[in-house]
């Protein structure tokens, strides 16, 4: 993955949320959400159960389509888009790591990766290839054995790798140490944190677990429908 040896540019914008609006019924979920994430760069989103945090990732990912505003991922309009353009500039652009990993059990390591790749129109060798030299750097075994078979981490380090595949932009990371015990959480953690460095896209990861959130360069939390920042940066997101 040659991407990794190139080092992150901070200049270089992957996310650019303007305005974001979303209600469910009479019940306002986000409200003018505006939010910068740089390549390099990684943001923690936290905030209580049922605040908005997972619609957030919902409209970055074109899954939920907001009432107002946009949503550009690697200089594109993710609202103004359809169908398949939408699901290819989504399968080149952004990945995407789950609480449960989402992969499938019966499958390898190798297997789980290279099919996101294969999905993405690229050829079976450079999908395998591409999938086994991930699976070397985040050391995750990858013979015949089943993912079933492998640990919580291990099982999470392959979704890591399957995320990172097609290299994207922007990775998205959903309560992703949020099923791990407190060993295994804090590798996990180590290894997403990494990533922003080694390969070059920014990071979101929602969490409810301050001392992952702890970690990035900036953790925002959820209130009311909006970001605010927390820590050392006075000041509110959107």
């Amino acid at each position: 993955m040659e991407r990794g040896h190139h080092g992150p540019s901070r200049d270089v914008s992957v996310l650019s949320v303007r305005g974001l609006t979303h209600s469910i019924g009479d019940r306002v979920l986000l409200q003018g959400v505006g939010l910068d994430v740089a390549a390099g760069e990684s943001v923690a989103v936290t905030g209580p159960s049922g605040s908005g945090k997972s619609t957030l990732l919902g409209c970055v990912l074109g899954l939920v389509r907001p009432d107002a505003g946009g949503i550009e991922v690697a200089g594109a309009d993710l609202t103004r888009m359809r169908g398949r353009t939408l699901e290819r500039h989504r399968s080149r652009n952004i990945g995407v790591v789950f609480q449960f990993g989402e992969l499938l059990p019966e499958l390898t390591p190798a297997e789980n990766v290279a099919l996101a790749a294969l999905l993405a129109g690229v050829g079976a060798d450079e999908a395998y290839r591409r999938a086994g030299e991930l699976l070397d750097e985040l050391r995750v075994p990858h013979g015949q054995t089943p993912t079933a078979h492998l640990s919580g981490g291990e099982r999470q380090r392959t979704a890591v790798a399957r995320a990172l595949v097609n290299e994207p932009k922007l990775l998205l990371a959903d309560e992703p140490t949020g099923a791990l015990d407190e060993r295994t959480r804090d590798s996990v953690a180590d290894l997403l944190f990494s990533v922003p460095g080694r390969w070059g896209c920014g990071l979101v990861v929602v969490t409810h677990d301050l001392t992952v959130a702890a970690r990035a360069d900036r953790r925002l939390d959820l209130r009311g429908g909006r970001l605010v920042t927390v820590g050392d940066e006075p000041g509110v997101t959107g």
